[in-house]
């Protein structure tokens, strides 16, 4: 089966809202998470659509998908974890309570706050997924990256042919990104906040998918700004 994890654990402090998580700001006249939630539910491939939340906002989360959406079938709304990784786990041990796992299921995780993420995104995840095992998604980067050990002197210029900006979605087959969180210390558990680097810390090659420039994270009120205008582009065509 093919699943997806919409992960919204966030509380969206560098927004600078302290009452409402980013991921329910109005973009375009309704929640950042249901246009991430559309696209997903526009793809036939995925059985069920996991939302990862803070356990507060729960009820919450209930009442503008069904405001929103409606009555559907396919989502499910679960408490999230302590951070991005955590969250993924507890959507997979969801999934795993409810209809057991096996050895082809995949699950395709995104962030809540990329709601402009294409349909043709979502299906490379998938087919990578299938193929590979794990999948991440990526842009080249376009600024020279320098390396710093102390945010005073310059340690490193990498070569910006080899540097890559990494997204979302990234994408597993669900037995093994579980195999490999549960190999973890509970010292690397509590630091590593990119689940691909859990298949990479166990020797897992990762499939690299483009992504494109639109696919933003909204993390702070200019990067907000930003995907209104790119929505109001988007409906004037």
């Amino acid at each position: 089966m093919i699943y997806a994890g919409i992960l919204a654990g966030g509380t969206g402090k560098r927004m600078g809202y302290v009452d409402t998580p980013k991921q329910f700001l109005d973009l375009g006249g309704k929640p950042l998470i249901i246009h991430t939630l559309e696209k997903f539910l526009l793809n036939a491939r995925f059985e069920k659509i996991y939302v990862g939340v803070v356990k507060d906002w729960i009820t919450h989360t209930e009442d503008i998908i069904m405001k929103y959406i409606g009555g559907n079938g396919r989502i499910c709304v679960c408490e999230g974890g302590r951070d991005r990784n955590g969250t993924i786990m507890n959507i997979i041990r969801r999934i795993e309570e409810s209809y057991g796992l096996r050895d082809e299921d995949i699950i395709v995780t995104h962030d809540a706050v990329r709601p402009l993420l294409s349909h043709r995104i979502i299906e490379d995840n998938i087919d990578a997924a299938l193929s590979c095992g794990a999948c991440d998604t990526i842009i080249p980067a376009t600024d020279t990256i320098v390396h710093s050990l102390d945010a005073e002197y310059l340690e490193e210029i990498p070569d910006r042919k080899k540097i890559y900006q990494g997204q979302t979605p990234q994408s597993f087959n669900i037995n093994l990104i579980k195999k490999c969180f549960s190999n973890l210390s509970e010292s690397d558990k509590k630091v590593l906040t990119d689940a691909c680097k859990i298949c990479v810390l166990q020797g897992i090659k990762v499939k690299v998918v483009l992504g494109e420039v639109y696919n933003i994270k909204i993390t702070t009120p200019y990067d907000l700004k930003v995907a209104n205008a790119i929505l109001k582009e988007d409906l004037s065509e």
